[in-house]
Formats: structure tokens, C-alpha cells, sequence
């Protein structure tokens, strides 16, 4: 199996939680800052694969993040981590709207 073919399959095996978050008006640095400091956290949990937030060039309100976890089961621990819940105390005062959908492959 190709390099290309291996990275593939990795990125559709798991739990995919796709997240929109839209900012308050004069909340869009502080909260690309909080995004931004989880990375690195994140990233270290045993069951993470991929975690990157994007922000839109058009509208610095909008975000879009992408996760990629082992398992739900790893998605749940790292929703129940200590540093999880204080990011999204200060996250949460300062979005209008935030969306977190769920995915997994079926093909």
C-alpha cells in the first residue's frame, strides 16, 4: 500500500468531530487564542489522532476545527479533561454560536 493510501486510511479511522463556531463581535482574537492553546494538550491525549482548528480569511468570526479521535470513548475523556472544561468556560461568554457534530466512516 502507497504512503498516500496508508495517511488515507489513518485520517477515516476513528471518531471525527467536526466543530463551527461563530465569534462574538470583538471576541474573534480571544477566541482563536483559546483554540490555539488547546493544540498541544490536546494533541498529547493517548487517544487523539488530529486536532487543528482553521479560521475563516473572509470572516475572522468564524472558526472551524477539526478533530480526530481513536475512539468516542477517547473523544469522552478528552471532553471530561480538566484543561478541556476550563477552555470552554472562557470560550463559551464569547461565541454566538458553536456546533460540534460527530462523524464516523461507514465506508
Amino acid at each position: 500500500m502507497a504512503f498516500e493510501d496508508l495517511a488515507a486510511a489513518n485520517l477515516n479511522d476513528g471518531f471525527v468531530v467536526a466543530i463551527s463556531i461563530e465569534a462574538k463581535p470583538g471576541d474573534g482574537d480571544a477566541v482563536a487564542t483559546i483554540l490555539e492553546q488547546l493544540i498541544a494538550p490536546t494533541m498529547a491525549e493517548v487517544g487523539v489522532k488530529f486536532f487543528i482548528p482553521y479560521r475563516s480569511p473572509t470572516n475572522p468570526l468564524s472558526f472551524f476545527v477539526y478533530e480526530l479521535y481513536r475512539d468516542q470513548a477517547a473523544w469522552d475523556a478528552h471532553n471530561d479533561s480538566d484543561y478541556f472544561q476550563s477552555a470552554v468556560k472562557e470560550l463559551l461568554p464569547r461565541v454566538a454560536k458553536r456546533e460540534r457534530i460527530p462523524f464516523v466512516p461507514y465506508v
